[in-house]
Protein backbone atom coordinates (compact mmCIF):
# COMPACT_ATOMS: atom_id res chain seq x y z
CA UNK A 1 0.00 0.00 0.00
CA UNK A 2 0.95 3.32 -0.80
CA UNK A 3 0.61 6.18 1.72
CA UNK A 4 1.15 10.02 0.94
CA UNK A 5 1.16 12.75 3.33
CA UNK A 6 1.19 16.31 1.17
CA UNK A 7 1.77 18.45 4.48
CA UNK A 8 3.82 15.93 6.48
CA UNK A 9 5.95 18.30 9.23
CA UNK A 10 8.11 15.93 11.31
CA UNK A 11 6.13 12.86 9.68
CA UNK A 12 3.92 11.51 13.08
CA UNK A 13 1.31 10.15 10.35
CA UNK A 14 3.83 8.52 8.09
CA UNK A 15 5.05 6.92 11.50
CA UNK A 16 1.71 5.97 13.03
CA UNK A 17 0.47 4.32 9.68
CA UNK A 18 3.89 1.74 9.92
CA UNK A 19 2.93 1.48 14.08
CA UNK A 20 -0.56 0.47 12.56
CA UNK A 21 0.68 -1.99 9.73
CA UNK A 22 2.44 -4.16 12.46
CA UNK A 23 -0.02 -3.99 15.05
CA UNK A 24 -2.15 -5.57 13.12
CA UNK A 25 0.57 -7.83 12.16
CA UNK A 26 1.31 -7.35 8.61
CA UNK A 27 5.30 -6.38 7.08
CA UNK A 28 5.28 -2.48 7.41
CA UNK A 29 8.45 -2.91 4.66
CA UNK A 30 5.84 -3.39 2.19
CA UNK A 31 4.37 -0.01 2.49
CA UNK A 32 5.57 3.08 -0.20
CA UNK A 33 5.85 6.09 2.52
CA UNK A 34 5.92 9.15 1.14
CA UNK A 35 5.98 12.91 1.74
CA UNK A 36 6.76 16.81 1.39
CA UNK A 37 6.87 19.87 3.48
CA UNK A 38 7.40 23.64 3.31
CA UNK A 39 9.28 24.34 5.91
CA UNK A 40 12.95 22.98 5.15
CA UNK A 41 13.90 22.14 9.11
CA UNK A 42 10.85 20.34 9.18
CA UNK A 43 11.39 17.85 6.27
CA UNK A 44 14.66 17.14 7.71
CA UNK A 45 13.10 16.54 11.52
CA UNK A 46 10.85 14.44 9.53
CA UNK A 47 13.63 12.16 7.66
CA UNK A 48 15.52 11.92 11.19
CA UNK A 49 12.28 10.65 12.86
CA UNK A 50 11.74 8.24 10.14
CA UNK A 51 15.52 6.88 10.68
CA UNK A 52 14.86 6.60 14.22
CA UNK A 53 11.48 4.79 14.02
CA UNK A 54 13.50 1.93 11.63
CA UNK A 55 11.73 2.81 8.81
CA UNK A 56 14.54 2.90 5.60
CA UNK A 57 12.49 3.46 2.57
CA UNK A 58 10.66 6.66 2.17
CA UNK A 59 10.57 9.55 0.19
CA UNK A 60 10.24 13.24 1.95
CA UNK A 61 10.81 16.19 -0.10
CA UNK A 62 11.19 19.64 0.78
CA UNK A 63 8.62 22.65 -1.00
CA UNK A 64 5.08 23.92 -1.15
CA UNK A 65 2.90 21.21 -2.01
CA UNK A 66 -0.04 23.53 -3.81
CA UNK A 67 2.44 25.65 -5.60
CA UNK A 68 5.38 23.63 -6.27
CA UNK A 69 4.49 20.05 -5.76
CA UNK A 70 7.31 17.47 -5.78
CA UNK A 71 5.74 14.13 -5.76
CA UNK A 72 5.79 14.05 -8.98
CA UNK A 73 6.80 11.64 -12.28
CA UNK A 74 6.11 11.74 -16.10
CA UNK A 75 4.65 15.48 -15.13
CA UNK A 76 2.00 13.78 -13.23
CA UNK A 77 1.05 13.84 -9.59
CA UNK A 78 1.99 10.40 -8.04
CA UNK A 79 -0.92 8.73 -6.80
CA UNK A 80 -1.15 6.83 -3.63
CA UNK A 81 -3.91 4.32 -1.92
CA UNK A 82 -4.27 6.23 1.37
CA UNK A 83 -3.84 10.40 1.65
CA UNK A 84 -3.41 11.02 5.46
CA UNK A 85 -3.21 14.94 6.49
CA UNK A 86 -3.39 17.74 8.69
CA UNK A 87 -2.87 20.62 6.39
CA UNK A 88 -2.47 24.34 8.55
CA UNK A 89 -6.30 25.87 8.74
CA UNK A 90 -7.27 28.96 7.15
CA UNK A 91 -3.58 30.16 5.78
CA UNK A 92 -3.40 32.30 2.69
CA UNK A 93 -2.19 30.95 -0.85
CA UNK A 94 -1.49 32.47 -4.13
CA UNK A 95 -4.46 31.17 -6.77
CA UNK A 96 -3.69 33.24 -9.67
CA UNK A 97 -2.54 30.18 -11.86
CA UNK A 98 -4.55 27.99 -10.53
CA UNK A 99 -6.87 27.90 -13.63
CA UNK A 100 -3.83 27.06 -15.31
CA UNK A 101 -3.03 24.41 -13.07
CA UNK A 102 -1.15 21.72 -15.15
CA UNK A 103 -2.21 18.85 -12.61
CA UNK A 104 -6.07 19.59 -13.28
CA UNK A 105 -6.09 19.56 -9.30
CA UNK A 106 -8.38 22.61 -8.84
CA UNK A 107 -11.91 21.54 -11.07
CA UNK A 108 -13.99 21.36 -8.17
CA UNK A 109 -13.39 25.13 -8.04
CA UNK A 110 -10.97 27.58 -7.14
CA UNK A 111 -10.69 28.82 -3.27
CA UNK A 112 -10.47 32.59 -2.77
CA UNK A 113 -6.82 34.23 -1.68
CA UNK A 114 -7.10 35.03 1.97
CA UNK A 115 -7.37 33.05 4.87
CA UNK A 116 -8.67 30.07 2.87
CA UNK A 117 -6.10 27.44 0.75
CA UNK A 118 -8.42 24.96 3.05
CA UNK A 119 -9.95 23.32 -0.66
CA UNK A 120 -6.76 24.10 -2.34
CA UNK A 121 -5.21 21.64 0.10
CA UNK A 122 -8.32 19.84 0.17
CA UNK A 123 -8.78 19.05 -3.21
CA UNK A 124 -4.47 18.48 -3.89
CA UNK A 125 -5.20 15.60 -1.64
CA UNK A 126 -8.39 14.33 -3.81
CA UNK A 127 -5.63 14.73 -6.50
CA UNK A 128 -3.17 12.68 -5.19
CA UNK A 129 -5.25 9.29 -4.60
CA UNK A 130 -5.34 6.35 -7.51
CA UNK A 131 -8.30 5.04 -8.67
CA UNK A 132 -9.25 3.00 -5.59
CA UNK A 133 -7.76 5.45 -2.86
CA UNK A 134 -9.14 6.74 0.07
CA UNK A 135 -7.93 9.90 2.16
CA UNK A 136 -8.46 10.93 5.73
CA UNK A 137 -8.02 14.49 5.90
CA UNK A 138 -7.88 17.05 9.15
CA UNK A 139 -9.44 20.43 8.89
CA UNK A 140 -11.39 23.34 10.18
CA UNK A 141 -14.86 22.62 10.51
CA UNK A 142 -15.47 25.82 8.30
CA UNK A 143 -15.14 24.09 5.60
CA UNK A 144 -18.10 22.34 5.82
CA UNK A 145 -20.76 25.22 5.86
CA UNK A 146 -18.40 28.52 4.36
CA UNK A 147 -20.41 30.13 1.27
CA UNK A 148 -19.46 31.76 -2.07
CA UNK A 149 -17.04 29.91 -4.23
CA UNK A 150 -16.10 27.50 -1.32
CA UNK A 151 -19.48 26.72 -1.17
CA UNK A 152 -19.73 25.87 -4.49
CA UNK A 153 -17.08 23.51 -4.39
CA UNK A 154 -18.27 21.17 -1.59
CA UNK A 155 -21.71 21.49 -4.10
CA UNK A 156 -19.22 20.09 -6.93
CA UNK A 157 -17.82 17.47 -4.65
CA UNK A 158 -21.11 16.19 -3.21
CA UNK A 159 -22.17 16.21 -6.96
CA UNK A 160 -19.31 13.44 -7.86
CA UNK A 161 -19.97 11.84 -4.58
CA UNK A 162 -16.72 11.44 -3.64
CA UNK A 163 -17.50 12.81 0.14
CA UNK A 164 -17.87 9.30 2.33
CA UNK A 165 -18.07 10.73 5.97
CA UNK A 166 -16.89 13.52 8.48
CA UNK A 167 -16.37 13.22 11.96
CA UNK A 168 -16.70 16.55 13.69
CA UNK A 169 -13.95 16.78 16.29
CA UNK A 170 -13.64 17.92 19.72
CA UNK A 171 -11.93 21.53 20.69
CA UNK A 172 -8.06 22.02 21.32
CA UNK A 173 -7.26 19.13 20.17
CA UNK A 174 -3.93 20.23 18.21
CA UNK A 175 -1.56 22.35 18.70
CA UNK A 176 -1.43 26.00 18.20
CA UNK A 177 -5.26 26.45 17.63
CA UNK A 178 -7.93 25.90 19.80
CA UNK A 179 -10.68 25.38 16.81
CA UNK A 180 -12.29 22.22 17.00
CA UNK A 181 -11.27 20.38 13.94
CA UNK A 182 -12.97 17.94 11.68
CA UNK A 183 -11.81 14.47 9.55
CA UNK A 184 -12.86 14.43 5.99
CA UNK A 185 -13.04 11.30 4.82
CA UNK A 186 -12.46 11.11 0.60
CA UNK A 187 -13.44 7.75 -1.35
CA UNK A 188 -12.84 7.61 -4.82
CA UNK A 189 -14.11 3.90 -5.09
CA UNK A 190 -17.01 3.91 -2.40
CA UNK A 191 -19.18 0.86 -1.99
CA UNK A 192 -22.47 0.76 -4.03
CA UNK A 193 -24.53 0.65 -0.51
CA UNK A 194 -22.48 4.00 0.73
CA UNK A 195 -23.28 6.21 -3.11
CA UNK A 196 -25.13 9.18 -2.67
CA UNK A 197 -24.66 9.10 1.08
CA UNK A 198 -22.43 10.14 3.53
CA UNK A 199 -21.98 9.59 7.05
CA UNK A 200 -21.66 12.38 9.69
CA UNK A 201 -20.64 11.19 13.15
CA UNK A 202 -20.42 13.96 15.94
CA UNK A 203 -17.80 12.94 17.94
CA UNK A 204 -17.26 16.29 19.64
CA UNK A 205 -18.61 15.44 23.28
CA UNK A 206 -16.20 12.33 23.72
CA UNK A 207 -13.24 13.55 24.97
CA UNK A 208 -10.76 13.49 28.02
CA UNK A 209 -10.14 17.16 28.92
CA UNK A 210 -6.31 18.83 29.70
CA UNK A 211 -5.01 21.72 30.75
CA UNK A 212 -3.53 22.46 27.62
CA UNK A 213 -4.79 20.08 25.11
CA UNK A 214 -7.84 17.79 25.04
CA UNK A 215 -7.31 14.29 23.49
CA UNK A 216 -9.74 11.09 22.53
CA UNK A 217 -9.21 8.39 24.93
CA UNK A 218 -8.87 4.94 22.70
CA UNK A 219 -12.72 4.05 23.81
CA UNK A 220 -13.46 7.40 22.00
CA UNK A 221 -11.48 6.20 18.83
CA UNK A 222 -12.91 3.10 18.92
CA UNK A 223 -16.85 4.62 18.88
CA UNK A 224 -15.86 6.46 15.71
CA UNK A 225 -14.12 3.61 13.90
CA UNK A 226 -17.17 0.74 14.63
CA UNK A 227 -19.54 3.88 13.85
CA UNK A 228 -17.83 4.36 10.30
CA UNK A 229 -17.43 0.99 9.58
CA UNK A 230 -20.84 0.51 10.34
CA UNK A 231 -22.20 2.94 8.60
CA UNK A 232 -26.05 3.18 10.13
CA UNK A 233 -27.73 5.53 11.98
CA UNK A 234 -26.94 5.95 15.68
CA UNK A 235 -29.28 8.02 17.75
CA UNK A 236 -27.78 11.05 18.86
CA UNK A 237 -24.37 10.43 17.58
CA UNK A 238 -24.41 9.82 14.19
CA UNK A 239 -26.59 10.20 10.80
CA UNK A 240 -26.16 8.93 7.37
CA UNK A 241 -27.31 12.38 4.95
CA UNK A 242 -28.85 11.34 1.71
CA UNK A 243 -27.85 13.21 -1.15
CA UNK A 244 -31.37 14.76 -1.91
CA UNK A 245 -31.48 16.12 1.46
CA UNK A 246 -27.84 18.10 1.03
CA UNK A 247 -29.02 19.50 -1.79
CA UNK A 248 -32.37 20.71 -0.15
CA UNK A 249 -30.18 22.41 2.43
CA UNK A 250 -27.68 24.29 0.03
CA UNK A 251 -24.86 21.50 0.71
CA UNK A 252 -24.68 22.44 4.33
CA UNK A 253 -22.49 19.87 5.82
CA UNK A 254 -22.46 21.09 9.37
CA UNK A 255 -22.55 18.14 11.21
CA UNK A 256 -23.67 19.36 14.98
CA UNK A 257 -26.87 21.02 12.77
CA UNK A 258 -27.66 17.92 10.66
CA UNK A 259 -27.42 15.23 13.48
CA UNK A 260 -29.44 17.76 15.69
CA UNK A 261 -31.95 17.84 13.44
CA UNK A 262 -32.50 14.23 12.73
CA UNK A 263 -31.20 12.77 16.16
CA UNK A 264 -32.11 15.34 19.13
CA UNK A 265 -35.79 16.54 17.94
Amino acid sequence: MSICDPTCGSGGMLIESVKYISKHGENPRNLILEGQDINYGTVGMCKMNMVLHGIEDFRIEYGDSIINPKLVEGGKLITYDRVLANFPFSMDWDNKNAARDSYNRFRFGIPPSQDKADFAFIQHMFSSLNAKGQAAIICSQGVLFRGNEEENICKNMIDEDIIEGIVALPPKLFYGTGIPGCVLILNKNKPAKRKNKIILIYAARDYEEGKVRNKLTEEDIKKIVSAFKKYEEIKKYCHIAEIDELTENEFNLNVHLRCSRKLWM
